[in-house]
């Protein structure tokens, strides 16, 4: 009987050793394919190559690089959010509306609770009402949208002072500051993940809620929390966005949520929950920067570019979905 426990017991630690070794491969063959997309475009765009365009790379894509790691979060636990684009945008309108009006610290923070509020709201009622990420988050992105609209007029909000641009536009050296922001983003998350028993929680979630559940974890608690994580990033972006444009834009971030899930699901975290890491969702979002950089500089239509994300999100996802089926037949 003893025998029979300790071989399932190395039959598990076995599988287990196979999964990571699948996801080191795999993220060693993205981290291949990127390294070779970068030499060719080094050897056939020289433009590409100047030191302004690298910098602008890194600034434009950092903003959706802080959005990809609240994504990674909702896609570990066996979710996401729809409505990080329109959070984006609420956030970037507050901003803009309270630092003209009242002062920049408060434009700030009522824009970051704001986000925050959106999330948490988006995790009560996945968590406690039982509804689908996919209604839950699409409703709410209507409604803030909408909220937003009635309350611009669908007119941006102008008169951010011009020294606020230095949030999203700035540089430290040749280090922009919106790449520090995603930095700092990228070592919280992956603390997060990798150290805190919040983050172990988040990855028994979505592996399994109710073995989750049967372990003591608070799954309702940590799936509403997750969410607001996810929000409150999403709001610290569009106030990086408002940085960049100066402008508060009820119809911007729109392609936000698109964006975001093909970054994480291009660094081959899986949508089915409960396995991912940090690096592979900043992978995924270079590789995408890289890919729109270089449609940029070859002349090709920016119409095009949403049209190769959703391209990458069939592919990659249409790849997991047939390995999960390979591993599921043997």
């Amino acid at each position: 009987m003893a025998s029979t426990h300790a071989s399932a017991g190395g039959t598990g630690r076995w599988n287990e050793l196979l999964t990571a070794m699948r996801a080191r491969g795999s993220s060693v063959l993205l981290l291949g394919i990127f390294a070779l997309l970068v030499l060719i475009l080094l050897v056939s765009t020289p433009a590409f190559g100047n030191v302004g365009n690298i910098s602008n790379v890194l600034q434009q894509n950092s903003i959706i690089g802080i959005v990809a790691c609240g994504m990674l979060l909702m896609i570990i636990l066996g979710g996401f959010d729809l409505s990080v684009g329109a959070v984006g945008a609420m956030s970037s309108v507050v901003a803009a509306v309270l630092i003209v009006h009242v002062n920049t610290t408060v434009g700030i923070v009522v824009a970051l609770l704001a986000g925050l509020g959106v999330g948490l709201l988006n995790g009560f009622f996945i968590a406690g009402l039982g509804m689908s990420p996919f209604v839950v988050t699409l409703g709410t992105q209507t409604v803030v949208n909408g909220a937003l609209y009635v309350a611009t007029k669908a007119k941006p909000v102008y008169g951010v002072p011009p020294e606020f641009t230095k949030l999203g536009l700035g540089k430290i050296g040749p280090v922009p500051i919106a790449l520090l922001f995603f930095v700092g983003t990228v070592l919280l998350v992956w603390i997060l993940l990798r150290f805190s028993r919040f983050g172990h929680h988040i990855y028994a979630v979505g592996g399994n809620p109710a073995a989750a559940r049967l372990a003591g974890i608070n799954v309702p608690f940590v799936i509403v929390v997750t969410y607001g994580i996810g929000a409150l990033l999403a709001a610290l972006a569009g106030i990086i966005l408002l940085g960049q444009t100066g402008i508060g834009q009820p119809n911007s971030a729109t392609t936000w949520p698109l964006s975001a899930i093909a970054a994480v699901v291009v660094g081959g975290v899986p949508l089915s929950g409960g396995s991912g890491k940090v690096g592979w969702a900043v992978l995924g979002t270079l590789l995408l920067g890289v890919i729109a950089n270089a449609l940029n500089l070859t002349g090709v239509s920016a119409y095009w570019q949403p049209v190769v994300s959703g391209l990458v999100i069939l592919g990659a996802v249409g790849i997991d979905s047939y390995q999960r089926k390979r591993r599921a037949q043997r």
